[in-house]
């Protein structure tokens, strides 16, 4: 697999500075997490890396490829082998599950209908929503459209996966799902997966290689059982992320 990168990425909006020279390098085949505060920049980071914002400094490379500076018909290469799974799930209302599932495909691929009913007929079936085709985004819960958008995510069988807060506002059990699935589906399709998330829970389940963010700056990275190996060895503001989750009372 090709591997993701970035170097000193830094952004400002207006006189605020909100990233500051952030590199890290995420591995393929894993659940790769940007954790930290509210505000703290991940989101920001985030569409940085997949082109939605442009940073003034730094270099996002998708194996040797510079992504930012890359010519039109090579960042097409790349985002065609890149999934996203947004915090809304950004649905479009006037579009069925399937035609939602289906853009990407229509989009960036000349699959024949059949062809592309087929796929999204896998896609829907693996996160568990068989049969829900003909449904409206405005029929289904929040839980099921999470679950459409993780379905549009991985219809081109990505190589980069990205999810930006997949459980917030989700109840507990729906919210672990929407892990499992996202652990399931990097397995599976050994994709090099980047989550951006607050929730602590999630990061124990399914994290592997953890970049922690503070005030837009890196001030901690390496593997979660370096993290939970002895949390009180671990810079303070990361460690009063932990403890006001919670979770540190289990250690």
């Amino acid at each position: 697999m090709s591997q993701l990168r970035i170097e000193h990425i830094s952004k400002w909006f207006g006189r605020q500075q909100v990233l500051h020279d952030i590199s890290f390098t995420f591995q393929p085949g894993q659940v790769n997490m940007i954790i930290g505060p509210s505000g703290c920049g991940k989101t920001v980071l985030l569409k940085c890396i997949v082109g939605l914002i442009t940073p003034e400094a730094g270099r996002v490379f998708f194996g040797n490829v510079d992504f930012l500076q890359a010519n039109p018909e090579s960042r097409r290469m790349i985002l065609q082998n890149l999934g996203m799974l947004f915090q809304s799930s950004a649905l479009f209302d006037s579009m069925t599950v399937e035609e939602n599932v289906a853009f990407p495909l229509r989009v960036f691929t000349q699959q024949s209908e059949s062809e592309i009913r087929e796929r999204v007929a896998y896609c829907l079936e693996r996160v568990g929503l068989a049969g829900t085709q003909e449904k409206y985004p405005a029929q289904i819960s929040g839980g099921m459209k999470r679950r459409v958008g993780l379905a549009r995510a991985i219809a081109l069988n990505p190589k980069y996966l990205f999810c930006d807060e997949p459980n917030s506002g989700l109840d507990p059990l729906t919210a672990r799902r929407i892990d499992e699935l996202i652990q399931e589906l990097t397995e599976e399709f050994e994709t090099t997966t980047v989550v951006v998330t607050h929730d602590l829970k999630s990061v124990v389940d399914m994290g592997q290689r953890i970049l922690f963010l503070y005030e837009g700056r890196s001030e901690w990275q390496g593997d979660k059982t370096d993290m939970l190996r002895d949390p009180h060895a671990l810079p303070a503001n990361l460690r009063a992320f932990l403890e006001a989750s919670g979770l540190m009372r289990d250690w």
